[in-house]
């Protein structure tokens, strides 16, 4: 099918339905992959209509991006390009920055590596608890005015950051967390987006693979994937939580689609500003996670998938560091900043 294109967020800016996530070509899941096969995929998915891709400086760092400079070549004007700063590693160090010399020094460096002159979407990654968000927003529309970025994002932001951002410049997407095991967003943070007319960007929409595979996921991980030392996927909650994949599978073979297309189904029915980024290395992969877009749940079936999750419970964080989450995500107020 065709994958249709929707507007995201209330400034004009116009994605494909279903993005690609392209981290897990050059980071965190595990070596490097071919850089000839990930070209090849990334044409192979903007030929489908896969047309919004999401990297970032950190995704390497910085190979992600290096990565997508040279598959845009030839095709720059049929994707919509996003990327984000924020996050660094310094010496094995994380660290969070949103200072505005920090702010316009990730842009320069990603518009050079994509070999771009501008980026269409242009997200902080995380956001940092010492900078008021005013100041990092107050960077990021110069970077508008002067043509170097179209739209801006923010990712894993709280309400009340997401409002006071806003209120600088209008805020065209967040990206979050958002799956059939992840749904702490839907209190605040996603009725915030709706109300202010932001589009909503949902990342590993399919549990970090685990709706694909269920618990056999993490028999084929390498050693240095993240995933292997993510609570959810630790031994015990692994076990407690395949009975959620058990029980959607049975859904799943009822609607004739494959598990992890119902779960991405799921996401893709929660609006039409909503662009859910699932990643992958595999073409094959990529064909089913475009497929999900021809599945049709109704308000019935939505809520007894949701039921199963909420029933079984899910078992585990997202992640072992909290802070690296929405939850710990508010700034300083505006009248506080004395540099840094």
């Amino acid at each position: 099918m065709a994958v249709p294109i929707i507007k995201l967020g209330s400034q004009g800016f116009e994605v494909s339905a279903q993005g690609l996530g392209c981290m897990g070509m050059s980071a965190f899941y595990g070596p490097p992959k071919s850089e000839n096969e990930m070209i090849s995929l990334i044409h192979h998915a903007v030929s489908k209509g896969v047309t919004f891709l999401d990297t970032s400086d950190v995704y390497g760092p910085h190979t992600n991006e290096l990565l997508l400079g040279k598959a845009l070549k030839g095709i720059r004007d049929k994707v919509q390009l996003a990327t984000k700063f924020g996050i660094s590693f310094v010496g094995g160090i994380r660290e969070i920055r949103g200072d505005p010399a920090y702010v316009r020094a990730c842009c320069e460096g990603s518009l050079k590596r994509l070999d771009v002159d501008c980026i269409d979407l242009y997200y902080q990654h995380r956001i940092d608890t010492r900078v008021p968000i005013e100041v990092t927003i107050g960077e990021m529309k110069k970077l508008v005015e002067e043509g170097k970025i179209k739209y801006i994002g923010l990712s894993e932001a709280s309400a009340s950051t997401i409002r006071r951002a806003h209120a600088v410049h209008p805020i065209t997407a967040v990206q979050l967390e958002w799956s059939l095991w992840s749904r702490d967003v839907e209190e605040d943070i996603v009725p915030t987006c709706r109300e202010l007319g932001i589009g909503i960007v949902p990342y590993s929409p399919l549990g970090q693979g685990f709706f694909s595979s269920g618990a056999k996921l993490i028999e084929s991980l390498a050693d240095n994937d993240s995933r292997k030392y993510m609570p959810r996927f630790t031994t015990e909650n692994l076990e407690k939580n395949k009975i959620i994949f058990e029980k959607l599978s049975a859904i799943a073979s009822s609607k004739g689609c494959t598990p992890g297309q119902l779960a991405l189904t799921w996401v893709q029915h929660q609006g039409n500003n909503t662009a859910p980024i699932p990643g992958t290395t595999k073409i094959k992969n990529l064909e089913e996670n475009i497929g999900a877009l021809s599945v049709k749940l109704t308000s019935e079936e939505m809520k007894e998938i949701e039921a199963i999750v909420s029933t079984s419970g899910v078992h585990g964080d997202r992640y072992l560091d909290r802070n690296f989450t929405w939850m710990q995500s508010e700034t300083p107020p505006l009248s506080s900043w004395k540099g840094i």
